[in-house]
């Protein structure tokens, strides 16, 4: 081969890796703008529930309290609802991507029927809480220990169950084998939470755009790793469960198309050799929808776990 035939090949092979990597580094700013920078107007796969659902109705009517803590430098808030009965037991329920506590009025109505305190946080990057980039359940589940020590703090005599819907459920899964999460907290439900970020991020891509992993997620990960500081595979579920040592209640639907169904039976097996775990697959319900779909066996399962490990 000619000098210069081979000096254009380098140069046009040269070209066109400059051109695909910038094509990838564009793609990976737009998808990250999707994925990780605050968003206040939901997803149509995580929309909330109808504004006439009964529970909302009601919750509306509930005296609420506003609370602020200070967690990483951000101001969160959240409302706090004390139950009809004055009691020790109470539920932090944590809301899902790109929603907030108005978006799960629903779950906090069913939880202070059920005769609970009721702590309905903001998410940090979300509702009236400080932030602007979401972080998939690794750096809200410390915001959950924060909130579950203030509570402790407040009434050393109190018991905890932490409830999350969606990355909610993901946040809570990820807080249960942290050391710093108080002995106040004493058992975890879980909603269609994915097992980690990457499987979901993965999925995402596939199911809604079409575009393999790679190069696209391992980038999205890597510019994540640059200005949040964790890779996505290191947001995972699945590893907190195989640590967790509290009982946990893991709920899914089985037409769940946005955290795909699998991913229930990956958590419940991931969960620690000799916790106590119950599952509850709810027919024909797809994502977040399995309270709506169901709504008396899902307060029946969920009644009857709390029962059997948090009535102190």
């Amino acid at each position: 081969m000619k000098k210069s035939t081979k000096k254009k090949l380098i140069i046009w092979s040269s070209s066109i890796v400059a051109l695909l990597l910038l094509i990838d580094l564009g793609a990976t700013f737009y998808f990250y703008n999707i994925a990780y920078v605050r968003n206040d107007v939901p997803t149509s796969q995580v929309e909330s529930s109808s504004k006439n659902f009964p529970l909302v109705t009601k919750f509306d009517q509930l005296e609420k309290t506003d609370l602020t803590i200070k967690n990483d430098g951000l101001k969160l808030k959240a409302w706090y609802v004390p139950a009809a009965q004055k009691t020790n037991k109470t539920v932090i329920v944590v809301h899902g991507f790109r929603q907030s506590k108005e978006t799960i009025r629903q779950y906090g109505q069913l939880f202070h029927e059920l005769g609970y305190n009721v702590l309905l946080p903001d998410n940090r990057a979300a509702g009236d809480s400080e932030g602007q980039l979401i972080t998939y359940g690794f750096h809200d589940k410390k915001d959950v220990i924060a909130w579950a020590k203030k509570l402790t703090d407040e009434n050393p005599q109190t018991n905890i169950t932490l409830f999350g819907l969606s990355m909610g459920a993901a946040t809570v899964m990820m807080a249960s084998n942290q050391e710093e999460l108080p002995d106040s907290v004493n058992s975890i439900i879980e909603d269609c939470g994915y097992s980690d970020a990457w499987s979901e991020i993965t999925y995402q891509a596939k199911s809604t755009y079409n575009i393999p992993p790679f190069p696209l997620v391992y980038s999205l990960s890597a510019m994540n790793k640059v200005r949040q500081g964790w890779f996505l595979k290191e947001a995972s579920a699945t590893q907190a469960l195989s640590e967790n040592k509290r009982p946990i209640l893991l709920i899914h639907g089985d037409s769940d198309t946005y955290v795909p169904t699998s991913m229930l039976y990956d958590n419940y097996k991931a969960v620690k050799a000799g916790t106590p775990k119950e599952m509850l697959l709810i027919k024909g319900a797809a994502h977040a929808k399995a309270f709506e779909t169901n709504p008396s066996l899902y307060r029946q399962t969920i009644e009857k776990f709390l029962k059997k490990y948090n009535n102190l």
